[in-house]
């Protein structure tokens, strides 16, 4: 029993080395090292560990005391100085001039430092539960493990963790600190009046402008919002309709050449996407798109027609994207539904047969009673993401159309009748500058997609019932 006691990594009290309990259980050394990381391990002969966790430390110190301090003690304001100013130096007897601050650079910094603190909390934490194990395995005859031990560990029992950090770490940097530096800009007044760089901080007057009805932003905020919930629910679902017809009728027992069949339809995923829509942008064009010119030659239009629709019309050009939108996504829900329909268990179809479903309306009721729910159940949680994908659909809309027909109805002719939120996102912030503006409506996107999603999702089978499909 010894023998198994001392072994290195032993799963002995599993849960024994918790923050909690090296406070209440630890030594002095343990609950110091707290305060000075590492010292537990360096105590109990754990150096190069010990010396990793006080090296973290230290660097952190002389980062907030050189830099991170400053930049934090900047940030109510974002900057004392907002405009250049001319300063007499006395030594010198000279006007100098001095700089405004840059409020984007301590807005980001800021925003650096305060999740550089919350990755040294982390770093504590580790330190005091390090410790405490260490002061755990020595006090009960344990094996303490050595540094090479404790690697062999990482890739061993700990490898979920080892696997895991690199991509949650890539999540923190490229994801959430984005989008915290994002949350924070929507309460600013940053926009292209701002010289240097500056601004100040605004409050909710922003998200108060956005959403005003009767406000020259919100009159804009709320039609796109519309458009793009439409866009989105016809742009999933024909898309998931269509590509179930086609995936059944080339999948029936009495249909010959299916690989050929599903060749052709699938053949338009191997074109970039980009280069598809620009190439149909350039035929719908008028008057002088290849379409255009070939239905007047042929004596089916007299004058060019406005694929593209206008400000006071816009149905067939939103009606356009769509249709487009179906050559472009159809393909992708060919290959998903093919490959469900392939998978559906035989015997759920055997068992209909017993029952003598095929006597009455065979086609019918196999696929209204089993066809259709075990698709729906196995792709919801797809159909789901696609509608989120749609909503956030800046491709089709961008290269396409670019938001045309233009209209002077919307806030400063920055979005068109077609545009999308995030296309429109991209105008206000690229063409116009005005920052504050787009990351609210960022944000807003955000909140519709995440409360959208979460709210289906847990109402699907494929949530409520992991198990399988009964």
């Amino acid at each position: 029993m010894a023998g198994k006691k001392n072994t290195v990594g032993s799963k002995a009290f599993p849960t024994e080395y918790t923050v909690t309990n090296a406070l209440k259980k630890g030594n002095l050394v343990t609950k110091l090292s707290a305060v000075i990381f590492g010292l537990g391990n360096l105590v109990h002969g754990q150096i190069i560990k010990g010396l990793i966790f006080l090296a973290a430390e230290i660097t952190y110190i002389i980062y907030m005391i050189s830099f991170g301090l400053g930049q934090l003690s900047l940030l109510p304001s974002l900057g004392h100085i907002k405009d250049q100013q001319q300063i007499f130096n006395e030594e010198t007897q000279l006007f100098e001039y001095v700089q405004p601050d840059n409020s984007m650079l301590i807005l980001l910094y800021s925003v650096i430092t305060l999740f550089l603190t919350a990755a040294l909390i982390l770093v504590l934490r580790a330190s005091l539960k390090s410790a405490y194990e260490a002061q755990y395995r020595k006090a009960n005859n344990m094996t303490i493990p050595s540094f090479k031990e404790d690697i062999a560990i990482a890739f061993d029992k700990k490898l979920h963790r080892t696997l895991l950090s690199l991509p949650c770490l890539g999540i923190v940097l490229f994801t959430i600190m984005p989008l915290v530096f994002m949350i924070l800009m929507a309460f600013t007044d940053y926009d292209r009046t701002n010289k240097d760089n500056t601004f100040d901080w605004v409050g909710l007057i922003n998200f108060k402008k956005v959403l005003d009805f009767g406000g020259e932003f919100g009159k804009t905020f709320w039609p796109v919002l519309g458009w793009t919930i439409i866009w989105a629910i016809f742009a999933t679902l024909l898309n998931y309709i269509f590509g179930m017809i086609l995936a059944l009728t080339i999948n029936r027992k009495d249909v010959k050449y299916k690989s050929f069949w599903r060749f052709c339809f699938i053949l338009s995923v191997a074109i970039p996407q980009f280069v598809s829509l620009l190439a149909i942008n350039q035929m719908l064009q008028s008057p002088n798109g290849a379409l255009n010119v070939l239905l007047q030659d042929m004596g089916f239009l007299e004058t060019p027609y406005q694929f593209f629709g206008s400000a006071q019309n816009p149905l067939s050009a939103r009606v356009l994207v769509i249709i487009v939108n179906l050559w472009v996504g159809i393909p992708y829900t060919l290959l998903t539904t093919t490959g469900i329909l392939q998978n559906i268990p035989a015997e759920l179809y055997e068992s209909a047969k017993v029952d003598g479903v095929h006597l009455v309306f065979s086609c019918n009721l196999t696929f209204v009673k089993i066809t259709l729910p075990y698709m729906l159940f196995v792709t919801a949680p797809s159909l789901i993401q696609s509608f989120i994908g749609n909503i956030n659909n800046f491709n089709v809309i961008f290269l396409l159309t670019g938001g045309a027909p233009a209209t002077s109805e919307y806030y400063k002719s920055t979005a068109g009748k077609t545009d999308l939120l995030v296309t429109w996102l991209y105008k206000l912030t690229i063409d116009n500058q005005d920052y504050s503006y787009g990351a609210v409506i960022g944000i807003l996107v955000f909140i519709i997609s995440i409360t959208f999603s979460l709210t289906v999702y847990r109402r699907t089978g494929s949530y409520k019932n992991e198990e399988g499909f009964q």
